[in-house]
């Protein structure tokens, strides 16, 4: 039996890849196809898929040419595979002519020719193409453009700052087509909207932009009142928009990859949650940005939420104020049946690290835990400890991009990653910190 290997993405699976499969399944008796995971597309550098890797396993298998289909995850298996199942032909596209010739050492290397005239490439760039407007100016919607011009399909168009100065000089750096001079010559020009100004007028910029029928992703903290949460996600819905909180964690790879390893039992039963985020900032700085709870709750949160969920029994807060602003706080959520707790700061310095406690083992994230592309699973046998590396690619502001223009253009009911309930959940810990319930000061 002569047994033949090819790889691929088979993005936006079409027929140049249906033709590619054909001939390689003529070359033998028994055709096996590698698929990318989403990860190791993204360790190359592919931040451009539009299909995930069960969309693109299904896609493969749907034309009845793969007898085995493998998962490629890392750099070097082409080799491990070609051995492992005994493969005497590597077939590839007559685009990678020559670059596979080491394979020669261990079977037959075939570069096959590519259907002319289409390709994924061509297809995603006639996938339309999201005009973004950028509301604030500062140094988070700095790094938010040069992070949009690696993800496809999107382009900031149009920035606005009440500060005109401010403004121009923005767009200037960035070589932005229009200097929006009012929020409506702003909507004028763009379809989507990132909101990246301060916290306290979220609400309003939100509701301007999904009144007028604009897609929105807003930075964290989003609101900090439940009510206005609710309302905001009633009028998305009702106009048929996407309503994304920029929450840039949520939609990192190693986090993803963790939420699914640890919902797999990895380390038994979840009993405790604990992590922290902290800055030391000056007064006036706190004081602006709303101190510790509004500057870093939302993403000390997020591992509680996401793996213990929004019933919780009770929470309270323990905070260190100066003048009205608190420079730290700690808060401590009662589950039925687990414990969490958070350290937030903006005058008092943490780790920054997350631990999280099973009843086989836990998991320790090194200092910065919300950029990490590193964890470890650790047990009392330390040779069962296990390490994982995953990309975190710039400032890692690409990966909410990426989500929020794919569901922009093709889910309209949005990304699953960060759900409504879960952002509700964030809202109404704020709320109940602002209202001081169970609040108690150091």
């Amino acid at each position: 039996m002569t047994r033949v290997i090819t790889y691929g993405t088979y993005d936006l699976f079409h027929q140049g890849h249906y033709n590619l499969l054909k001939r390689a399944k003529e070359l033998g008796d028994y055709l096996i196809v590698g698929v990318t995971t989403d990860n190791f597309d993204l360790e190359r550098g592919k931040m451009n898929t539009c299909n995930n890797v069960m969309e693109r396993i299904e896609a493969v298998r749907a034309t009845g040419l793969a007898d085995q289909i493998v998962i490629e995850e890392y750099k070097g298996q082409k080799i491990d595979d070609i051995l492992k199942y005994n493969v005497n032909i590597f077939a590839i596209g007559s685009d990678w002519e020559g670059y596979f010739d080491y394979l020669k050492e261990f079977c037959e290397v075939v570069y096959l020719p590519r259907t002319q005239g289409i390709s994924s490439t061509l297809l995603r760039e006639e996938r339309p193409t999201v005009n973004l407007g950028i509301i604030g100016t500062g140094s988070i919607a700095r790094r938010f453009v040069s992070e949009s011009e690696n993800v496809t399909n999107v382009k900031v168009v149009v920035s606005y700052n009440p500060n005109q100065d401010e403004n121009k000089k923005f767009c200037q750096d960035f070589g932005l087509i229009k200097v929006a001079d009012s929020l409506d010559d702003l909507f004028d020009s763009c379809d989507s909207v990132y909101i990246a100004s301060p916290f306290n007028t979220h609400y309003g910029y939100c509701k301007h932009a999904l009144l007028l029928g604009k897609h929105v992703l807003c930075e964290t903290p989003f609101v900090l009142r439940k009510q206005e949460a609710d309302e905001l996600y009633q009028l998305a819905e009702e106009k048929q928009k996407i309503l994304m909180v920029a929450l840039k964690t949520a939609y990192c790879p190693a986090f993803c990859h963790l939420f699914s390893l640890l919902k797999s039992g990895i380390i038994g039963e979840i009993v405790e949650i604990n992590t922290s985020s902290s800055t030391i900032q000056e007064e006036n700085a706190s004081k602006q940005h709303g101190g510790s709870m509004v500057e870093h709750a939302c993403f000390t949160m997020l591992p509680v939420i996401k793996l213990f969920g929004v019933n919780y029994r009770n929470i309270n807060f323990y905070s260190k104020t100066y003048n009205g602003i608190d420079l730290f706080t700690k808060a401590v959520f009662r589950y039925d049946h687990a414990v969490a707790s958070f350290q937030v700061g903006t005058g008092v310095k943490t780790e920054g690290n997350l631990v999280i406690s099973g009843t086989k083992g836990y998991v320790y994230v090194p200092a910065p835990w919300w950029r990490t592309d590193y964890f470890e699973v650790r047990y009392e046998d330390q040779n069962k400890n296990k390490k994982f590396f995953y990309p975190f690619v710039g400032e890692g502001l690409r990966y909410e991009i990426k989500d929020f223009v794919s569901s922009v253009i093709s889910n309209p009911k949005g990304t699953s990653k960060l759900t409504k309930n879960e952002i509700m959940c964030m809202v109404n810990v704020q709320e109940q910190y602002l209202k001081k319930e169970n609040l108690f000061e150091l």
